[in-house]
């Protein structure tokens, strides 16, 4: 059976993600260990302990990469491996390591610039974002082309768009989203006008970052976010990463072409069931099954033996 293995973005994050493997498995202490050595957090505490952090962009990022990577290590060891891989905006990195790209130290200790990068380079109040539910991407397309500051953040399913931009061109926008037959129109409450061209400066200074990581061979291959292309060479992986921060992410379009490569099997790895609700609407014939509990791994189990 042909597996993608999938990640969600931020936004998934909760208290005790994570915590029953850590409970269950010696190596899972030491993965939160090597954790806190690369970002420089006290892991355990970030993960495990009620606190305002793990909502900060900057501590969400490396939180979430080390509970969906402890996850990825228990599946792999019972012999469970993926064909290829894909992560939505911030689980781009978990999927860079799950192919082999990157080691899972680099990516925690990325994503924690990564984030103090995309929360810091605009000032509070100055970007923000917001989700529409119920309207074709041609649509939203058509009515935020004329406004200067508003741009296309997130293809997450059919029927699911999320807009980026300056405070006001995103507040101008949403009403006549509205009028154009929305069915939702929400505000966002981000940090910043995240994968918007405001963010360039913040993928331009992470670059010098990713120049002093060490990029290795993909094992297996991984769609990228922002050209939902399927990503055989490893050369490109740090431009893509520097664009992906200002660049929209192309989920939906991403998850057609794990359709078409011939997956059989999504396995979202990381809490809640994001990924799932948009595979469910963009390729409801390939089944998904969420890990995110050492209860969950029986069931894929029992799904590929079955």
């Amino acid at each position: 059976m042909k597996i993608a293995f999938a990640y969600p973005g931020q936004g998934a994050q909760k208290i005790g993600m994570a915590k029953d493997f850590v409970d269950a498995y010696d190596w899972a202490k030491e993965m939160i260990k090597e954790a806190s050595d690369a970002s420089g957090i006290d892991m355990e505490k970030l993960l495990f302990e009620e606190n305002e952090n793990i909502n900060i962009t900057e501590y969400t990022q490396p939180a979430l990469v080390t509970a969906c990577m402890i996850m990825t290590k228990a599946l792999t060891d019972e012999g469970i491996t993926p064909d290829i891989t894909g992560g939505l905006s911030l689980g781009e990195y978990c999927a860079l390591v799950a192919s082999g790209a990157m080691t899972y130290k680099d990516a925690v200790k990325l994503t924690r610039i990564r984030g103090s990068l995309m929360s810091n380079t605009v000032p509070a109040g100055e970007g923000t974002m917001a989700a529409i539910v119920g309207l074709g991407s041609d649509v939203i397309e058509s009515v935020i082309k004329d406004i200067d500051g508003c741009t296309m953040a997130n293809y997450n399913c059919p029927g699911q768009i999320v807009i980026t931009g300056k405070t006001e061109a995103v507040e101008k926008a949403m009403p006549l989203l509205s009028e154009a037959g929305a069915r939702k129109v929400v505000a966002l409450k981000v940090s910043g006008p995240f994968h918007s061209p405001m963010l360039k400066p913040a993928g331009d200074n992470l670059r010098k970052y990713l120049d002093e990581t060490e990029i290795s061979e993909l094992k297996v291959p991984y769609v990228a976010n922002c050209n939902a292309e399927l990503i055989t060479d490893s050369s490109v992986i740090r431009d893509l990463l520097q664009k992906q921060v200002s660049s929209p992410v192309m989920w939906e379009q991403s998850l057609r072409v794990m359709a078409e490569q011939g997956v059989e099997l999504i396995i979202e790895i990381g809490p809640g069931k994001t990924i799932a609700g948009f595979v469910k609407k963009t390729i409801p014939e390939i089944p998904v099954i969420n890990v995110s509990s050492v209860e969950d791994i029986a069931k894929v189990k029992e799904a590929l033996n079955g």
